[in-house]
């Protein structure tokens, strides 16, 4: 059976029925709540403003969402919503990559500190 569709304009079908009043609200402040968490890792200043990014950030969510709570149209708030998750998931996954370089980073300087350490040990016991 075909995926069905549904038309703007259409009495058939109402959009989104699976998604109530409450639902919206629930994963809107879900939402909310995910930024704020995301925001808490932004540990640097701006260097215009030199106010913590984390502050900005969190002030900058609450703005947009103060903004959109008045909202009434489902398939705009759905977008909303999708589009909030999706930015929010990109910018966890780059801070996860970020996280991954440096760690293996460190680990390679690790190594090569120790590799160069034992190599100094070795002319140093050597010229005994």
């Amino acid at each position: 059976m075909p995926p069905k569709l549904w038309i703007p304009g259409s009495a058939s079908q109402s959009p989104l029925k699976h998604m109530t009043d409450q639902t919206r609200r629930t994963e809107a402040l879900s939402l909310y709540r995910e930024i704020l968490r995301t925001a808490k890792h932004f540990h640097w200043a701006d260097e215009k403003s030199q106010k913590p990014w984390n502050k900005i950030l969190k002030d900058e969510a609450r703005k947009e969402f103060e903004e959109s709570r008045r909202e009434t149209d489902p398939l705009i708030i759905a977008r909303m919503i999708v589009t909030g998750r999706d930015c929010v998931q990109q910018i966890q996954n780059k801070f996860n990559d970020a996280t991954t370089a440096a760690w293996k980073r460190i680990e390679t300087d690790s190594s090569r500190h120790a590799a160069g350490s034992r190599d100094l040990d070795e002319d140093v016991s050597r010229r005994r």
